[in-house]
């Protein structure tokens, strides 16, 4: 690895860590000019294409994943990591099942459950788009479910 302050092509690894999601960093010491910086590696795991209600199909995107969970939970006293991690849990469940292509039905009822459990007003604001509750009778039929349970 090339040192970032003088880019000489000799470094030492001197520690070397793991994290919970499989990543490696590593603390490293430039041979030429003795800096210490770190490095942080992961594995870079396929996702399946995506195939939506009109049959396109379009790569899985952890962006826009996280757009649709923070649009349903803004203003709500959900941290921004409990965002990331539902963001982070449901692409691991999809990079595991190993296929190479889902419904976009199975990402919008991961999210739905993960929201549900996190925050019952973020699970309604979701649903209200996901489910396609289009009218106030069908918004009650749900909140009712949801209160029932």
């Amino acid at each position: 690895m090339k040192c970032p302050y003088c880019d000489h092509s000799k470094t030492r690894v001197i520690d070397t860590s793991h994290d919970q999601r499989g990543g490696t960093r590593r603390r490293r010491v430039c041979d030429q000019c003795g800096e210490r910086f770190s490095s942080y590696e992961r594995p870079i795991l396929a996702t399946p294409l995506i195939i939506k209600r009109d049959k396109t199909r379009e790569e899985f995107s952890r962006d826009k994943l996280l757009k649709g969970i923070q649009i349903a939970c803004e203003k709500r006293p959900v941290s921004a990591a409990d965002i990331d991690r539902i963001a982070g849990e449901i692409e691991a469940e999809l990079q595991q099942l190993g296929r190479a292509e889902v419904k976009g039905r199975m990402v919008g009822d991961k999210v739905i459950k993960k929201l549900k459990e996190l925050d019952e007003v973020a699970y309604i604001r979701y649903a209200i788009v996901y489910l396609g509750l289009d009218d106030l009778d069908s918004i009650r039929q749900e909140i009712d479910r949801l209160l029932g349970e």
